[in-house]
């Protein structure tokens, strides 16, 4: 059994754990009714296996006939399936349907006059999934996608901007307080270079007037 129906086959035990099971003798078909409503989507699981679980059950031609009927006893579906897998179909009436199950296991000696066993799971959905409707389901899921990368990029931008303005302001009010600065430094230099002027003029006056050149 390759990797992929092993997966299968565990995926298979973990659904069925908790569902049905019935025994299915040689070429024994039983059925189940199940009330189905109109337009309702339904999927079954189902492994078979013998009771005696030291059996081999390897061989690629054991199977399980499933045939499904509606209210009207008229045949929904009619398909051979492995060991292990699972069906769908939809039910276009409501009303009680016969899903019904068949064995082939008269081909092996192994099971001559052995009971079989059959899990089963049935799940029903709300309705029939139109494929126009999952493709515009799926579109708008890609639509959102989209929208949601494009609300996403404008608020990097928005942040990148209000980053920006942060940073202009932070600049401009350096820029302001340097040159405020270097005005006060102007008016200090000015300060200093008139005080000594007038200090050495002073000087000079008070020297021309100890010498009596004045």
């Amino acid at each position: 059994m390759g990797l992929r129906g092993t997966g299968f086959l565990l995926q298979c035990y973990l659904m069925l754990a908790a569902a049905m099971y019935f025994d299915l003798g040689e070429q024994e078909e039983k059925c189940i009714i199940e009330e189905i409503p109109e337009d309702t989507l339904v999927t079954g699981y189902f492994l078979l296996e013998p009771w005696d679980l030291t059996a081999s059950t390897h061989s690629p031609h054991l199977g399980v006939t499933v045939t499904v009927r509606d209210p009207n006893h008229e045949i929904l579906m009619t398909k051979r399936y492995g060991k292990f897998s699972k069906f769908t179909f939809t039910a276009h009436a409501s009303g009680q349907h016969y899903l019904c199950f068949q064995t082939n296991s008269t081909r092996f000696s192994v099971f001559a006059g052995e009971k079989l066993k059959l899990h089963l799971d049935v799940q029903m959905g709300e309705h029939s999934i139109d494929p126009n409707v999952d493709r515009t389901k799926h579109n708008m899921e890609s639509l959102e996608t989209n929208l949601n990368h494009l609300i996403d990029q404008m608020m990097h931008i928005t942040r990148q901007q209000e980053y920006q303005r942060e940073k202009e302001e932070t600049f401009r009010q350096i820029s302001e307080d340097t040159n405020s600065k270097v005005l006060w430094w102007a008016v200090v230099q000015t300060s200093i270079l008139l005080s000594v002027g007038f200090w050495q003029m002073k000087r000079l006056k008070d020297f021309f007037i100890a010498k009596k050149l004045v």
